[in-house]
């Protein structure tokens, strides 16, 4: 699902983000990646959204080889991968139905499917009857259910999560970590990006740690390395 062989992106001559970085990740894993500031996280996500190009290596996502693809096929690629971020990303202006519908909108689905998926969507999500509800009517846990909602609703092939209990207390943490655990049960390859190393020691899940740029242990059931 996800390919990255000896990748490199240099932003300058001494500032590399990251470093002959291989990596494959299998359809249907839960992997999470983790690493302090600077270890090049931000990075790795922007590199398989392809908001940045590597200066060297090969990357492949849901079968797409992104050093081959033309700019128009970028819009295809990424509706393959729904990201979900720590800050939500939400329409102030609009409501929880509205949110998840943009994403449909977006590519312009016909009305009749955005009827049925939406609220289809907020059912797996637990929100269906906070549909009308704007996002500051939201708790920061049921903001980033309709992010995910948001996030599944094109049904993607890849969930990336870029801190996405970031904002959250422990509870509402769990529950997201919990859908989107519920989520890779059916079928979707998830990444999550995160520093909660509570959640990475307790839930046992494949482990990718970076530390400035290099991936230092990929371990299947792992837990967080603290950093000396």
């Amino acid at each position: 699902m996800i390919t990255m062989e000896n990748v490199t992106m240099k932003y300058s001559a001494d500032m590399v983000a990251l470093k002959d970085v291989n990596i494959k990740i299998e359809k249907g894993e839960f992997v999470f990646v983790v690493g302090s500031s600077g270890s090049g996280k931000t990075t790795f996500i922007k590199l398989l959204t392809k908001e940045l190009n590597p200066t060297k290596g090969r990357i492949q996502v849901a079968g797409y080889n992104y050093n081959k693809i033309k700019n128009r096929q970028i819009p295809k690629v990424r509706r393959k991968i729904g990201v979900v971020f720590q800050n939500f990303r939400l329409l102030n202006d609009r409501t929880v139905y509205e949110n998840v519908a943009f994403a449909q909108r977006v590519i312009e689905t016909p009305s009749r499917y955005i009827r049925k998926q939406v609220p289809a969507m907020l059912t797996i999500v637990g929100l269906a009857n906070r549909y009308k509800a704007y996002p500051r009517q939201l708790s920061g846990g049921e903001q980033q259910r309709v992010a995910i909602a948001r996030a599944l609703v094109n049904k993607p092939d890849i969930i990336l999560a870029d801190e996405p209990t970031g904002n959250l207390d422990p509870k509402n943490s769990w529950d997201i970590m919990n859908l989107l655990e519920d989520i890779n049960a059916k079928g979707t390859t998830v990444v999550v990006v995160t520093h909660n190393k509570e959640i990475v020691n307790a839930m046992k899940k494949r482990v990718i740690t970076l530390k400035k740029g290099v991936v230092v242990s990929d371990v299947e059931k792992g837990g967080y390395i603290d950093e000396d």
